[in-house]
């Protein structure tokens, strides 16, 4: 996505600027997913080091995935409808706040730092990574009604001590792989009819809570009818 800004349209600068939320502290509206739905596996992947620039990003200072209250109450829908098949969703991201887009921008254009290149981009020269819009100015996280997840396999009751291990189902590729295998609807010949089935039952009971899927990421889901549809906030997640 190119950014329309110019120097040269000042009330254009103004009118974006004003759907720019700054602020320290969500708004009335946003929950914490993991106190929202208890049973939620949580992986914040933009606070740690395990994602495609290889560092905690701007504005992740906890652990934690935020998201409009609205997108909350559809999410619980497909965690219920999973729950009965011994199903779950794992959330790897959520609310992405407006610093966090910038630091990606930022990465984006640092062409000598490919630390990540061959887990995340193995096929995309980063060069290319704005051109192919997989890094873009503006992102539908950041108006807090888009999520990215995946479907795991829940543990037994009574299926051991400590922590439970959850195992993703195969989705043909890992979160955030850039290139054409990640698309819900891939003919790459690497993605096995299984990995395909994966995905569409990701995407039915997505699309069957009130979510939309994206055409390049089989992840990443919008509500619909997300509340904020022109807003992009900038609080951090702490």
């Amino acid at each position: 996505m190119r950014d329309a800004v110019t120097l040269g349209c000042p009330l254009l600068l103004l009118a974006l600027c004003s759907l720019l939320r700054l602020g320290a502290e969500p708004p009335e509206g946003f929950v914490d997913l993991k106190a929202f739905i208890p049973s939620l596996v949580v992986e914040p992947r933009y606070f740690g080091e395990d994602n495609f620039v290889g560092r905690r990003i701007d504005g992740y200072e906890a652990p934690r995935c935020l998201l409009t209250r609205e997108a909350a109450e559809a999410l619980k829908e497909v965690q219920g409808a999973l729950r009965p098949f011994g199903f779950g969703l794992k959330v790897f991201d959520a609310y992405r706040p407006q610093r966090a887009v910038d630091h990606f921008v930022r990465w984006a254009k640092d062409l000598d730092d490919r630390k990540m290149k061959t887990r995340y981009y193995p096929e995309v020269e980063k060069s290319q990574l704005f051109a192919k819009e997989y890094i873009a100015a503006r992102s539908g996280h950041t108006r807090g009604s888009t999520v990215d997840v995946t479907i795991v396999v829940l543990p037994e009751p009574g299926a051991g001590e400590g922590e439970p291990t959850f195992e993703e189902l195969d989705m043909g590729t890992g979160f955030d792989l850039f290139g054409p295998q990640s698309w819900p609807a891939s003919k790459d010949p690497g993605i096995t009819p299984a990995q395909r089935a994966n995905r569409l039952l990701l995407q039915q009971v997505m699309t069957r809570h009130g979510f939309k899927p994206y055409a390049y990421e089989w992840w990443h889901f919008t509500l619909k009818d997300e509340p904020y549809p022109e807003t992009y906030f900038d609080f951090p997640i702490r």
